[in-house]
C-alpha cells in the first residue's frame, strides 16, 4: 500500500513513527506493507516511490520544522494527491472547526483522484459529512475516520461492526480530554478553573487557545460525526445544543460530590437531539472516568448499555486508530 501522509506535526509524525516500528509485525499479521511515498506540510513535500526513511523524515522535520529540507520539492499537497501515484491519502493537518479547510479540499482531491481516505480531522466532517461521503461512493473509494472521535477508542467501528444488528438509541459520554483533566483537578484539589487551565496549558494537556475544548466545540464536532456516522442522520455543528465549563466553580463541584455526584462535560446524541453540556454524573457511574481519558456510552435495544473506555488524545493514541483504518482498507481491497 502507497501512502501519501499529508500533514506532520504530532499526528503525522505519531502515523509515521508507527508504521515505521511495526512494519515487521503488519507484515507476518496481515500481509500488509505501508510504504509511505510522500509526506506534505506547509513547506512543500517530500516524495519517494520506492518509500521514504521515516525515522530521517522525523528527524529533518523535528530539527527543521520542515519536511521539505528532505530532498523534497515546492509542491502543495493538492499537487501531490493529483499526481502521484498512491493508494490512500492520510489526512492529518490542523483540525479547523469554522471551515473544514484545507482538509476537506485534500479529502474530496483524493476522492477524485481514485485515492482511499483515511482521516483524523474532525472539521470537515463535522461540517460536510454527507458530501464527503456520497463523493466517496460515487469514486468508488473507502472513507474511515475513526481517529476523529474519541482518538485510541474504536467508538465508530464497535457500533458498526460488533454492535451491527442493534439499534443504537443513543450515544453519550465524555469525549474531551483537556475539559475532563481539568473537572477533574479542580474537584480533587478545589482549585478555580483559570489556575488549573493554566496548569493544562503549561502541561501541554490544553492548547494554547483552548477555546475549542473549554468552551465545548471540540465534543461537539464528535458528537456529530457519532451522529451522522453511526445514526444515520445529516447534521452539522449548527445543530448541537453547546455550553463549555467554564462557569464550573470548585464550591460546585464539592456540592455535587456531598450529594454522590460529580460535574463532566457531557456529549449526547440521541432522536435528533445533539448536546454538549455539563452534567451531574453519579460517583459511581461508568462515565466518572478521571484525568484525560474518554468514555463512550451506548444504548441500545439488544445489547442494552455498552461502555467504552480510552484515551482520547495523544500522537501514538491517534496513530493507533489511523493505522487501524489503513489495516482495514487493506483487508477490504484483498476481498475484492
Amino acid at each position: 500500500m502507497k501512502i501519501i501522509l499529508v500533514g506532520f506535526g504530532v499526528i503525522g509524525r505519531g502515523v509515521a513513527k508507527v508504521i515505521d516500528e511495526k512494519r515487521k509485525s503488519l507484515k507476518e499479521k496481515y500481509g500488509f506493507e505501508p510504504k509511505i511515498v510522500a509526506i506534505c506540510d506547509s513547506s512543500g513535500a517530500a516524495i519517494d516511490e520506492n518509500g521514504l526513511d521515516l525515522k530521517k523524515a522525523i528527524e529533518i522535520k523535528e530539527k527543521t520544522g520542515k519536511i521539505v529540507n528532505y530532498n523534497g520539492k515546492k509542491m502543495s499537497s493538492v499537487e501531490v494527491i493529483e499526481n502521484l501515484d498512491a493508494d490512500v491519502v492520510v489526512e492529518a493537518t490542523p483540525t479547523n472547526i469554522k471551515t473544514g479547510e484545507p482538509a476537506k479540499t485534500h479529502i474530496l482531491k483524493a476522492f477524485e483522484n481514485g485515492k482511499h481516505v483515511v482521516t483524523a480531522n474532525k472539521g470537515p466532517l463535522a461540517l460536510y459529512f454527507k458530501e464527503l461521503v456520497e463523493s466517496s461512493e460515487k469514486h468508488g473509494v473507502m472513507f474511515r475516520y475513526e481517529a476523529s472521535v474519541g482518538g485510541a477508542m474504536p467508538i465508530i467501528n464497535l457500533a458498526k461492526e460488533t454492535l451491527a444488528g442493534n439499534e443504537i438509541k443513543s450515544i453519550k459520554g465524555i469525549l474531551n480530554g483537556t475539559t475532563n483533566y481539568i473537572l477533574t483537578k479542580m474537584e480533587k484539589e478545589k482549585l478555580d478553573f483559570n489556575t488549573v487551565l493554566k496548569e493544562a496549558q503549561e502541561l501541554g494537556i490544553a492548547e494554547t487557545d483552548p477555546s475549542q475544548d473549554i468552551y465545548g466545540y471540540d465534543t461537539a464536532a464528535k458528537i456529530v460525526i457519532l451522529a451522522n456516522s453511526i445514526m444515520g442522520m445529516n447534521k452539522t455543528i449548527d445543530d448541537v445544543k453547546i455550553e463549555g465549563i467554564t462557569r464550573i466553580t470548585p464550591e460546585a463541584l464539592e456540592l455535587a460530590n456531598k450529594s454522590g455526584y460529580t460535574i463532566k462535560l457531557i456529549g449526547e446524541v440521541k432522536k435528533n437531539k445533539l448536546v454538549v453540556e455539563p452534567r451531574l454524573v453519579q460517583l459511581d457511574s461508568p462515565l466518572n472516568v478521571k484525568g484525560t481519558l474518554n468514555v463512550a456510552m451506548f444504548n441500545t435495544d439488544l445489547a442494552k448499555e455498552v461502555v467504552i473506555v480510552g484515551r482520547g488524545a495523544g500522537a501514538t493514541e491517534t496513530a493507533s486508530a489511523i493505522l487501524s483504518d489503513l489495516i482495514n482498507i487493506h483487508l477490504k481491497a484483498k476481498e475484492k
